[in-house]
């Protein structure tokens, strides 16, 4: 029984005996995930100081300060992983590896990813 009602898992779509779904199964992801995370950890950031002039005389102001909570959300540590190692095996720009994923359940289930996703 799957969880979703409306669609299949992906390990009951493909052949657990392809290689690239016996290599996700042998990895020690948790170990790659917990070696890569710091590398991929917010930061706080200093800041720089701007020196300018204004009508009043010399002002100072500071740019770059904090942690921003700007942008898109982040994607797992294991999914950008799997991404460049797909890149690599198949020597493929970032554009063909991408759509090459959108298409490949087997590259999907390598990614971790239980069910099917179109993009």
């Amino acid at each position: 029984m799957t969880a979703d009602f409306f669609r299949a898992r992906l390990d009951q779509m493909i052949d657990l005996k392809h290689p690239l779904a016996a290599l996700a199964q042998r990895l020690p992801w948790n170990q790659i995930e917990a070696a890569l995370a710091p590398a991929f950890a917010r930061r706080e950031r200093e800041g720089r100081v701007i020196e300018g002039k204004d009508l009043f005389g010399p002002t100072l102001a500071i740019a770059g300060v904090g942690v921003s909570a700007a942008g898109r959300p982040r994607l797992s540590i294991r999914l950008m992983a799997s991404l460049l190692y797909l890149k690599h095996a198949h020597n493929l720009s970032d554009e063909d590896v991408v759509a090459r994923w959108a298409e490949n359940v087997v590259w999907q289930y390598f990614s971790g990813m239980e069910y099917y996703e179109p993009r």
